[in-house]
């Protein structure tokens, strides 16, 4: 899927509506319209990458500042302290729908592991 076709990138171009929760120069980040938890949020880069094996070493700030995100996120939203879930799926396997990279970030209830 090229980054013309992607769902992620019509939602950073402003083709296609999202809720938006937060905003920096290399993440966005939106509420899930299939939340899993009470807050359900997908940090995505800017920058198109369509999944983990496609990160590079130039692409490590990028990934860094999605985590500074879900950080701030999950502070904002008040569950900062009691905890939160951080995962980013890699392929069709591992349940990833969309191929561009994001952060699951997801709070306000209880988890259990294994995840599923």
């Amino acid at each position: 899927m090229s980054k013309h076709d992607c769902l992620f990138c019509k939602i950073l171009n402003g083709d296609i509506p999202a809720d938006i929760v937060y905003e920096s120069p290399t993440a966005v980040a939106f509420r899930d319209i299939n939340p899993q938890a009470p807050t359900h949020v997908l940090i995505i880069p800017r920058k198109h990458i369509s999944t983990i094996n496609d990160i590079e070493v130039a692409d490590h700030a990028i990934v860094g500042s999605l985590y500074d995100a879900a950080r701030d996120i999950a502070k904002k939203e008040g569950f900062s302290g009691e905890g939160y879930r951080a995962v980013m799926n890699c392929n069709k396997a591992a349940g990833q729908t969309v191929f561009h990279i994001h952060l699951h970030l997801l709070g306000g209830r209880q988890f259990t592991w294994p995840p599923g």
